[in-house]
């Protein structure tokens, strides 16, 4: 269990989160409901892909214990920063759970920056930028934009409202996006949680519940 943990990216809060009692075979064991915004620069390529993440309750409630430092029942940013370090750090393993293609060209991601966590009653929400590197598309290129576990332990699924949108982009693109199908009863009941628990991050088992948004311009 201990290398499932530290695969999911969001090892300190999932490390409590597993003592949890769930079924043997419950899969994924985190859920987080995705926001994210595709930016442009000034030369009118991509140029930063920003998400907001929010964690399900059981998650938020097992990862922040024992983080109000100063016990006035809130938790500030500050307090919250060293769990959001560890969890930037920790995803870098699995490409950020972000994955790009201009056509079968993959995009790649320099290390994040201005992240953080916020806390919003019992909404837990992790917000960070990845940067794109020099192999942005071209401006006007089409281009697509993953968001999924590989290995499935984390369960991502676009918000209901403003799920996504594109920031400075150039005059006639629009985006669509396509949310995950649920596993079938019949692949819930086949695969084990050994099956998982042997998926490392290299595997590509998530990407069949991705989640898609296409960019496409006139």
């Amino acid at each position: 269990m201990t290398r499932r943990l530290l695969s999911a990216g969001l090892a300190a809060g999932l490390a409590a989160a597993a003592l949890a009692p769930a079924p043997a075979s419950a899969h994924p064991h985190v859920w987080v409901t995705a926001r994210s915004e595709i930016v442009y620069g000034p030369d009118g390529r991509m140029s930063a892909i920003r998400h907001a993440w929010t964690f399900d309750e059981m998650f938020a409630s097992f990862a922040t214990q024992g983080l109000d430092a100063d016990g006035d029942g809130k938790l500030s940013r500050e307090e919250l920063a060293p769990l959001a370090e560890v969890n930037v750090t920790s995803l870098k393993e699995f490409g950020f759970f972000t994955f790009s293609k201009n056509g079968e060209k993959k995009v790649t991601f320099a290390e994040p920056v201005d992240y953080w966590l916020e806390m919003n009653g019992k909404d837990l929400t992790l917000r960070f930028t990845l940067p794109v590197k020099a192999d942005a598309p071209d401006k006007g290129a089409a281009l697509k934009v993953e968001v999924y576990d590989p290995t499935y332990f984390v369960a991502f699924e676009f918000a209901q409202e403003q799920p996504a949108k594109l920031i400075d982009a150039p005059a006639g693109c629009a985006l669509d996006f396509e949310r995950p199908k649920p596993p079938s009863e019949a692949a819930g009941k086949t695969l084990s949680e050994s099956f998982f628990t042997g998926l490392s991050p290299g595997s590509n088992f998530g990407a069949q519940f991705s989640n898609a948004i296409s960019v496409s311009c006139r």
